[in-house]
């Protein structure tokens, strides 16, 4: 009996936070000093104790801080870089931001903020004769394009095809390790209550001006009413791209390299139960970063599309008039939001609904957006990683007893699984999650922070808000293709070492 229902309801997990290379809570640089640390106060021994007791309080001093850290594995340095920067551009006043005819920024346009400021839009046809939007982060020289789906959805849907979806899933997210040029990608899922426009620019023209009035009447309440008891979903993919360091391509090339490989992708998430997939316009995208900034034009948006095939609308005028960032809160023309980040993925196994409540539509806010941010790891990368923790939980397996050791049995197995699975030609791919929620004023947060939590604990996931980096994190949600680890001042490597 539980063989079939372990077979009709799979589980899914093994998802590893990668070890950091250094002595227990040290990184690597932590661990350097360490050990340098010691070298010199023996040397400092052979000329005075007094002086190897003043060097050993002065290195414990700065030591100390790399060793304690937060459940998301940040020491307490970098706890400082994130205040201390967050002073600094509240000093220079880049906390705010005013755009528009009025303002003092060149050009007289609604240019979006933050990250998105130097981003450039150009469009292409792929090999369906289709427009597709091109985003050129040119402080970087990265290039993005989205993909906009309907997916299925899981109701009513066998558990095995539900089962063949998330391998499909799998072996998509793996192509994207072998994808060339691909820096990251992110899925985007957003929902918002539906605000009707749709349903009534289908259903009232319909209706003959001669039709039995009680029926004009049933129709017109369905069109009045049903809006109030459903939302609207949206999910975008992009999907980064680099150009090597030191080659310079024309943007023709670029945008007939993108076109190719347009097709394949949307095969790929067609066959994971994407729906009907297709690249977005660079219409499409301005008119999704619109709606996020001023929520309250998303009818005006709808309404435009249906009478006119589309808004016209610009990426140069696709941000908000004004916004304010806060600490613990971003303020944009008729919204105000809050971004919470990853901080613990679901111990053990879970089921394939697990996000389904996170997805949906939670009441009281007027839009959401989950991101999943995905950095694919070459093959050749992936192997050494796996390598690496296969080790290393090998040998914590056997250098400890007792509950450690069981401990240390598991992540034995779980590294053993990963190793085998990556041999057999899985990919390995770094994930996070982030959720940004968008209210009408600052009154409504504290009841959509308690909505959050409560839909966290459904996903059995640990987050934290992502205070004074709440204009960052806002973008990052977005289907820009923002991606963290590309927009940080401190190099990764070091990042890590740290």
């Amino acid at each position: 009996m539980s063989t079939q229902a372990a077979a009709a309801d799979p589980t899914y997990g093994n998802w590893r936070r990668p070890r950091r290379a250094g002595f227990g809570p040290f990184g690597l640089l932590g661990t350097i000093g360490v050990f340098g640390g010691l070298v010199i106060d023996l040397m400092v021994s052979l000329v005075s104790l007094q002086l190897t007791v003043i060097v050993l309080v002065i290195q414990t001093f700065f030591l100390l801080p790399l060793a304690v850290r937060t459940q998301d594995g940040r020491n307490v340095y970098q706890l400082f870089a994130v205040r201390i920067s967050w002073f600094r551009r509240k000093a220079k006043g880049s906390t705010s931001y005013i755009s528009g005819p009025l303002s003092p920024r060149p050009g007289g346009k609604f240019r979006p903020p933050g990250l998105l400021s130097r981003v450039t839009v150009i469009e292409g046809r792929d090999a369906y004769d289709q427009p597709f939007g091109v985003l050129h982060h040119r402080s970087r020289n990265l290039y993005t394009i989205v993909l906009g789906c309907e997916p299925d959805g899981g109701s009513l849907v066998d558990p095995d095809q539900v089962d063949n979806w998330v391998a499909s899933w799998g072996q998509w997210l793996a192509r994207l390790s072998s994808e060339p040029g691909l820096r990251g990608a992110s899925v985007v899922v957003e929902t918002a209550p539906d605000s009707g426009t749709r349903l009534a620019n289908e259903v009232l023209p319909r209706i003959t001006a001669d039709a039995p009035p009680a029926a004009r009447a049933v129709m017109e309440e369905v069109v009045q009413r049903y809006p109030s008891a459903s939302s609207e979903m949206h999910t975008y993919l992009a999907l980064t791209y680099g150009i090597p360091p030191g080659q310079k391509r024309k943007t023709e090339d670029i945008l007939t390299d993108l076109a190719i490989r347009i097709p394949g992708l949307l095969q790929g998430i067609v066959g994971a139960g994407g729906g009907p997939a297709a690249p977005l316009s660079a219409e499409r995208i301005a008119e999704v970063v619109r709606v996020a900034y001023d929520p309250a034009v998303a009818a005006d948006v709808l309404e435009a599309r249906a009478l006119h095939g589309g808004t016209g609308l610009e990426w140069e005028d696709a941000g908000p008039a004004a916004a304010v960032e806060k600490v613990n809160a971003y303020q944009h023309d008729s919204g105000v939001s809050r971004t919470w980040m990853l901080t613990l993925a679901p111990r053990g196994t879970v089921r394939a609904q697990v996000l389904r409540g996170l997805l949906e539509d939670a009441p009281g806010t007027r839009r959401k957006r989950v991101a999943l941010l995905y950095r694919p790891i070459d093959p050749a990368t992936s192997a050494r990683i796996v390598e690496a923790d296969r080790r290393a939980a090998q040998f914590m397996a056997t250098s400890k007893r007792g509950m450690v050791q069981a401990r240390a049995a598991n992540e034995v197995r779980a590294a053993e699984q990963t190793a085998v699975e990556e041999a057999t030609g899985a990919g390995l791919v770094e994930f996070s999650l982030m959720v940004t929620v968008t209210v009408d004023s600052d009154a409504d947060l504290e009841d959509a922070n308690v909505t959050v939590r409560n839909l966290l604990a459904g996903a059995r996931l640990l987050m934290r808000p992502a205070d004074r980096m709440q204009a960052a994190a806002f973008s990052c949600t977005l289907p820009a293709g923002i991606l963290p680890w590309e927009h940080t001042l401190v190099p990764r490597e070091l990042k890590e070492a740290l």
